[in-house]
């Protein structure tokens, strides 16, 4: 997943490995802050694509890639299990939008809506809005993190809401019932 966040006074898209070989690009995307002209959030990812496929990955629910449109080229990296941060751009920049899922868009674009452009930061603000290497903060550490959670984040001994403890805790009633056999 692509990471979103401003180094000074440019923002920068950090690509993950896939992401690189499928747009056959080895640096990541860095535009100027004074070229973001709008930020805005995007609920429906398939709303923030535009024009046509051109160079990357498109497959239902996950696009990384270039778009072509009459406005120019826009760079994407949408899943469609989030909401999208939609930057567009202005000036000489190599793309005309940005449109990329992060971990909590409206906050992130809180962030950047309230930068002056070129007003560099005495730390990296949006970064610290989508928590630490990207990561959502409210998630445990899985067991092989090294934390005490499972893979479904519950802490142990959680009841699980479609195996154990989904059915209700058994009364006198319904126990006399059964045993009976009626």
């Amino acid at each position: 997943m692509a990471r979103l966040s401003v180094e000074g006074t440019e923002v920068v898209v950090r690509l993950s490995l896939r992401e690189r070989l499928a747009l056959r690009r080895r640096q990541d995307i860095r535009v100027p802050v004074a070229a973001v002209r709008e930020v805005t959030v995007e609920s429906s990812w398939w709303r923030a694509l535009r024009g046509t496929p051109g160079r990357g990955l498109w497959r239902p629910g996950r696009c990384v890639g270039i778009r072509r449109s009459p406005e120019g080229e826009d760079f994407v990296s949408v899943r469609a299990d989030g909401s999208v941060l939609c930057l567009d751009l202005s000036g000489d920049v190599a793309f005309r939008r940005l449109a990329v899922t992060v971990p909590h868009p409206e906050r992130t674009a809180r962030t950047l809506r309230s930068r002056p452009p070129g007003d560099p930061p005495a730390h990296d603000a949006v970064r610290e809005a989508q928590g630490p290497a990207g990561q959502a903060p409210h998630r445990p550490p899985l067991q092989h993190e090294g934390g005490t959670a499972d893979d479904h984040g519950r802490a142990p001994g959680a009841p699980s809401r479609t195996g154990t403890g989904s059915q209700p805790k058994a009364d006198d009633e319904r126990v006399r019932r059964a045993n009976e056999g009626g």
